[in-house]
C-alpha cells in the first residue's frame, strides 16, 4: 500500500498507454506524489505531448523532469533536485531494432549492443545509486522485465539485457538492503505499449500468450495489473521482498508447453460478446 504524502519517481514515461503512466496515476489515487521523467524535451513533445489524451490541465498538473539515464550527471542532477523520496520506477528499456531485433541475434553492430545493455540493464544500477541516498528511511526500487527463462524469436538482445537486468536486481538487493532499500522486478507479459511496437513481429508474442496462458491475458488492458504489482513493491506491504523477479504474465512462464483445447481460458470480453 502506498503511503498518502510519500513520494516516488517513475523514470520512462513515454505516453499515456505506458506502464509508468499507469503505475505514476495508481499511486497519485492512493494518495502518494508522482514525480515523472522523460528522456528530454524532444521526446515528451512527440510521444506524450501530441495526440496525448489528457486535457492541457491535466498535463500541466504532472510533475515532469528531464533526465537520460546514459548521462550520469543528469541522473545524479535529478535525484539531488527531488530530494527525499520513498521509492522508484524503473521503467526504461531500448534497443535498436534494425539490429538488436530480427530474425537473427548476430550483429555486428556492437555500439548498438552496448548501447541497449546501458540503457535497459546497467542504468538501473546508476539509478540505484543516487536514489538510495534519497531515501533516508528505506524503500524500493522496481525495475521491469520480460521472461528472459526462455528465448523468443525476433527479441533477441533485448532479452539478454532482460537476463542481466534480474541479475542486476538480485546484486543490488544484496548491496542495498543494509540501506533498507529493497530491489524486485516485475517481467509482465506481452503489453500493447509504444515501446512493444518496436519489437518486430509483436503479434506473434501476443499470440503465443494466448497458446500458454491459463489465465487470459490482454495486451492492452492489463497494464492495468501490472501496475497493481509494481505499486504493491513499492509499498510498505511488500517489506521482506526483495532481489525477486515477479512474474504477472497470466501464468505463462510457468507452464510446459502449449495448453491443451479444454484447458484454455475464454478470451477477455468473451462473455460481453455473447
Amino acid at each position: 500500500m502506498i503511503e498518502k504524502g510519500s513520494t516516488y519517481v517513475v523514470m520512462g514515461l513515454l505516453n499515456t498507454d505506458s506502464i509508468a503512466y499507469a503505475a505514476g496515476k495508481m499511486i497519485e489515487e492512493l494518495g502518494g506524489k508522482v514525480i515523472y521523467t522523460v528522456q528530454n524535451e524532444r521526446m515528451k513533445r512527440i510521444f506524450f505531448d501530441r495526440g496525448s489524451k489528457l486535457s492541457e490541465e491535466e498535463r500541466a498538473a504532472m510533475h515532469i523532469e528531464y533526465c537520460d539515464v546514459t548521462v550520469e550527471e543528469e541522473v545524479k542532477a535529478l535525484f539531488e533536485k527531488v530530494g527525499t523520496i520513498n521509492g522508484v520506477l524503473h521503467s526504461i528499456g531500448f534497443a535498436n531494432p534494425k539490429t538488436c531485433l530480427g530474425e537473427s541475434i548476430y550483429t555486428s553492430a556492437y555500439d548498438d549492443i552496448k548501447q541497449a545493455f546501458h540503457i535497459s540493464c546497467a542504468s538501473l544500477a546508476a539509478v540505484a545509486h543516487f536514489a538510495v541516498p534519497q531515501m533516508k528511511e528505506g524503500g524500493s526500487i522496481v525495475t521491469l522485465s520480460f521472461e528472459s527463462r526462455r528465448a523468443f524469436p525476433y527479441y533477441n538482445w533485448m532479452g539478454v539485457n532482460k537476463a542481466g537486468l534480474e541479475a542486476l536486481v538480485r546484486a543490488l538487493a544484496r548491496e542495498y538492503g543494509r540501506k533498507l532499500v529493497r530491489v524486485n522486478a516485475v517481467s509482465a507479459g506481452p503489453l500493447a505499449t509504444k515501446a512493444a511496437k518496436s519489437i518486430p513481429h509483436f503479434a506473434h508474442l501476443a499470440h503465443t500468450w494466448e497458446e500458454v496462458s491459463p489465465l487470459p491475458w490482454d495486451v492492452i488492458e492489463d497494464k492495468k495489473e501490472v501496475a497493481n504489482a509494481v505499486v504493491f513493491l513499492l509499498g510498505k506491504y511488500s517489506k521482506k521482498i526483495t532481489g525477486q523477479t515477479i512474474y504477472v504474465d497470466g501464468g505463462a512462464s510457468s507452464m510446459g508447453g502449449v495448453l491443451l483445447p479444454h484447458e484454455k481460458p475464454p478470451k477477455p470480453n468473451a462473455d460481453a460478446a455473447e
